[in-house]
């Protein structure tokens, strides 16, 4: 049991995380064992990503003061919140997690100010990351140019050949 004090300081611990983070995937846990939800902040937390499992009553009157409070709503039963700077990536790593292990539900979320159902944090987990997508673009910009590449070389070659047939005859 928490006291006054302790309250209070998480209230301000969870209004400063939910002010400050970009991502914001809501959780259900039930069912987890203690060893798997270490797992999964293990995963998290090598992408800089904290899951934290919350206490809902107060997490409630800390969202109240927040950007957030459209997730009020998500904040029954055992819940657990993830808080990073990428929501790709933190909805990838709970999707994955999701699906191997049944007992972790994604709820919702919060991504750059927009609010994110069930299904709108799937999508997101299927976007391509920043990285991804710059290789993607960088692939697409190499192509024409390597493709001309190969064909100038291509036409160098024949006419070199030619050329050498051309002065035997």
């Amino acid at each position: 049991m928490m006291n006054k004090d302790q309250k209070k300081n998480y209230i301000e611990e969870m209004t400063s995380k939910f002010e400050n983070s970009k991502a914001i995937m809501v959780t259900h846990y039930q069912g987890l064992t203690m060893s798997q939800l270490d797992d999964l902040r293990a995963k998290m937390r090598e992408h800089g990503i904290v899951f934290k499992i919350t206490k809902n009553r107060i997490t409630k009157l800390a969202l109240e003061k927040t950007k957030c409070k459209d997730l009020t709503n998500l904040f029954t039963g055992p819940t657990a919140v993830a808080f990073g700077e990428d929501a790709i990536m933190s909805a990838r790593i709970l999707s994955k997690f999701a699906k191997d292990n049944e007992n972790l539900k994604l709820i919702g979320g919060i991504m750059d100010n927009e609010v994110l159902d069930q299904a709108g944090v799937q999508n997101v987990a299927s976007l391509p990351t920043l990285d991804e997508a710059r290789s993607n673009i960088v692939g697409i910009l190499n192509a024409p140019a390597s493709k001309l590449i190969s064909i100038l070389l291509a036409h160098s070659e024949k006419m070199s050949s030619l050329t050498a047939e051309n002065s035997e005859k």
